[in-house]
């Protein structure tokens, strides 16, 4: 299985850094551009795709991601993500002196959508990459083929058959 990013494909498509894209052509340039390369990217075959946060707000994409595989929704909190992005400059939606406030305007507009289009939803919770890695891959295994996975990798606090 080949790893995709829809941001890095598009920044060596460019030559220039999200941020730099922006900046030239604003949100919506962007994101017409990054609709493009999600086309690009869900055309191949057995591909892991990272989006973006923003790929959902347009429909067309949202439709593309449910017609062509598994879409995974990663749950995180905004704490989480307070705490992962401390140091990162590189996202344009969160160059704000209030991230949190940000982030929490971003998480009330786009969760929902998140939930709606996800196959399977999967809370991060606080573990590191590795550990949450194998425990995605336990959850999707567990999601294609129910009886090829222990039941733990089931949470038994969900309601959903869709969440793990």
């Amino acid at each position: 299985m080949e790893f995709l990013d829809c941001d890095r494909n598009l920044e060596r498509q460019t030559g220039a850094s999200i941020n730099l894209i922006f900046d030239v052509e604003g949100e919506s340039g962007f994101r017409k551009r990054e609709s493009k390369m999600l086309r690009v990217l869900t055309s191949g075959q057995n591909v892991l795709l990272a989006t973006g946060g923003g790929v959902v707000l347009k429909e067309e994409n949202r439709e593309l991601l449910q017609q062509t595989g598994l879409v995974v929704y990663l749950q995180t909190s905004v704490s989480q993500q307070l705490h992962r992005l401390c140091l990162d400059r590189t996202r344009p939606l969160l160059q704000e002196k209030d991230r949190q406030q940000k982030l929490t305007r971003l998480a009330a507009a786009r969760n929902p959508i998140y939930e709606e289009l996800a196959d399977l939803v999967f809370p991060t919770r606080n573990h590191g990459p590795e550990i949450t890695a194998r425990h995605l891959t336990e959850a999707i295994l567990s999601y294609w083929e129910p009886s090829s996975t222990p039941d733990t990798a089931i949470d038994p606090d969900s309601s959903s058959h869709g969440t793990v």
